[in-house]
């Protein structure tokens, strides 16, 4: 039994849809899912946002009717459940002062330095007393022909 090129061709084609469109939905119940089981933590107290970005606090639920009262800043509303989402992440402002080039704060860095220094210090004081010597130079100085001077390494 053979197959032509293009029937296998279809074959593959339609085995390919069949398989995106059981992921789309697998993917589709993840997030329903994700939905409900936000609208059903919703209590009072709870920080929330609207889609149409009002924020505020939950003061009451009422899942018969899929209503929710939000304060926001003292004024009170009614907004369907369906309009409700989580609020916003509101990332830390640090000014371009504060960091390095890399967004590491500098701050930190200092940090880490004064505990590298204290360390430093710590050992070097508990080597029973004995001084440390300073380290010799490898490098002398040699003359070139041209008057100029090098670095050469011994």
């Amino acid at each position: 039994m053979s197959f032509d090129p293009t029937s296998l061709f279809m074959i593959v084609i339609l085995v390919l849809m069949i398989g995106m469109m059981w992921w789309q939905s697998k993917k589709a119940k993840k997030q329903q899912a994700k939905v409900n089981d936000f609208r059903e933590s919703l209590v009072p107290g709870k920080e929330v946002a609207t889609y149409s970005g009002m924020l505020g606090k939950v003061v009451e639920v009422d899942l018969e009717k899929e209503q929710v009262v939000i304060d926001s800043e003292g004024s009170r509303s009614r907004w369907r459940i369906q309009a409700i989402t989580e609020p916003p992440i509101v990332p830390a402002y640090v000014h371009d002062d504060e960091v390095d080039e890399y967004g590491n704060r500098l701050e930190d860095q200092a940090d880490q330095q004064t505990q590298a220094t204290d360390a430093s210090v710590a050992s070097a004081s508990a080597d029973d007393g004995v001084a440390q010597k300073p380290i010799e130079s490898d490098v002398s100085v040699a003359e070139v022909s041209d008057g100029e001077s090098s670095a050469q390494t011994k």
